[in-house]
């Protein structure tokens, strides 16, 4: 790598298979341990945090100790050190003896950010994966007049990097070409007929007549390239929702009747986690009563841990997706959907099926089958904000996903008072709904009935 490259990639931004530091730091052989664990990597020194080269100068001492941290690791690790005029580039090679850990831990790499699993999980990812990522494998027919330059140009200038340098570059730099070939996930993003070579990319959605898989009214396909399914299909699910009106302080204003942020991220989870060696598709299913988000792929993870722990499937997927903020933080979609629902006072489930994850909204109890069907043009008027039987339903669905939430928790995640709560909490143990198991400190709540 000459400076003319390194500079480039520098412009190209953090990523997956790129970390930028100012100097040798003691959370370095975490950064190392992670490219390991993941696709390999590059760090490059003398970088701050601004994206500005400030240089560096490593010496005989700063090989060293970059070299013992690699070695440091278990197993031991060989990376390669290269002192660019004034900037120095440690390449970490993919690990061949996977999982590797720094001190005791265990890092794999997530878009820009090197997060921390457990040994039982990361070796389970690998064994459920088998280190075999659909995302960086090479599109073997694909046809480069299908390369839509109009859409990458888009998504340089939403990513904030230059479009400006030579096209291969761009696509080795962000990890979109294998040996002259564009990958999958190129071909998922960039391509203008992505349907001709990822048959199964496309998301249907589809309006149902009743709480039923039985009578559709409407059912659309879209089969375009990530971006554009994403914002076609976010698009058709907001037209078929309702709007509500909400009594706030004296004034009247208007909502979806569902959380639109927590169905956005609904929506590209789906999208960004599913497993794309499947034949089957991102599904969208619209009922009278619900809201269905529903893709192939089962948890790399203990169900008990959704929402605290997340492992990706398609790595360059999700690092793509994160630099045009489709994604706004790593790992916080599932917590973001159930803080948003619960300030709704609406239910929300998440289940795991046999080779599928589906999210399930529950709409507004009140939606008769004319407002289902025509969408925003029926909206009921006059919902209070705070309507205490919801309150009580979304804490004992709270309350059924964690026994030992707490008051304060509570409170926080539905926007009221501790007060509330704990009056509300005598409710349901008046109705026979809700149990205290054991004293305040070390007990555990046990939900009778919902």
């Amino acid at each position: 790598m000459n400076k003319e490259e390194a500079v480039e990639l520098i412009k190209s931004g953090e990523g997956y298979t790129l970390e930028l530091k100012e100097r040798i730091t003691g959370d370095l052989s975490k950064a190392i341990c992670a490219f390991a664990n993941s696709s390999g990597g590059r760090i490059i020194l003398g970088v701050n945090d601004k994206g500005e080269i400030i240089g560096i100068s490593l010496g005989n001492d700063g090989f060293s100790r970059i070299q013992d941290t690699a070695r440091n690791l278990d197993p031991p690790l060989e990376v390669n050190i290269e002192q660019i005029d004034n900037l120095a580039v440690i390449h970490v090679p993919e690990g061949k003896q996977k999982p590797y850990a720094a001190g005791g831990h265990f890092y794999i790499r997530i878009g820009a950010n090197s997060q921390q699993l457990s040994r039982d999980e990361i070796r389970e990812f690998f064994q459920k994966e088998n280190q075999l990522f659909f995302d960086r494998k090479a599109s073997p027919d694909f046809d480069r007049a299908d390369f839509d330059n109009s859409k990458f140009g888009k998504f340089l200038e939403k990513a904030k990097i230059p479009s400006g340098l030579p096209l291969e570059h761009l696509l080795k730099n962000l990890n979109l070409s294998v040996e002259g070939k564009i990958n999958n996930a190129g071909v998922l993003f960039f391509s203008s007929n992505v349907k001709r070579y990822l048959m199964n990319s496309v998301i249907i959605c589809a309006l149902f007549k009743g709480s039923e898989r039985v009578d559709i009214i409407d059912m659309k396909e879209f089969p375009d390239d990530f971006l554009s399914n994403f914002n076609a299909a976010f698009s058709y699910v907001l037209s078929k929702l309702n709007t509500n009106f909400i009594i706030k302080g004296g004034k009247r204003t208007s909502r979806l009747e569902l959380p639109e942020d927590a169905l956005r991220e609904a929506l590209v989870n789906a999208m960004v986690h599913r497993d794309y060696f499947s034949l089957g598709h991102v599904q969208v299913d619209i009922f009278i009563d619900r809201v269905e988000i529903s893709n192939p792929g089962r948890l790399l993870f203990d169900e008990k841990e959704l929402g605290s722990v997340s492992v990706p499937r398609n790595p360059l997927i999700m690092d793509l997706a994160y630099r045009i903020e489709l994604v706004e933080r790593v790992g916080s979609g599932i917590k973001r959907i159930r803080e948003l629902c619960a300030e709704y006072l609406l239910p929300v489930d998440f289940r795991t099926e046999t080779g599928w994850f589906r999210v399930v909204f529950h709409r507004m109890e009140k939606n008769t089958e004319k407002d289902a069907i025509k969408g925003v043009e029926n909206v009921p008027e006059n919902v209070p904000e705070n309507v205490p039987e919801k309150r009580k339903q979304a804490i004992l669905n709270y309350m059924e996903k964690d026994s030992h939430i707490s008051i304060p928790a509570l409170a926080d995640l539905l926007k009221v008072t501790g007060k509330t709560i704990k009056r509300d909490i005598e409710k349901l143990k008046l109705q026979n709904k809700l149990k205290r198991i054991g004293p305040d400190k070390g007990g555990h709540w046990e939900v009778v009935e919902k």
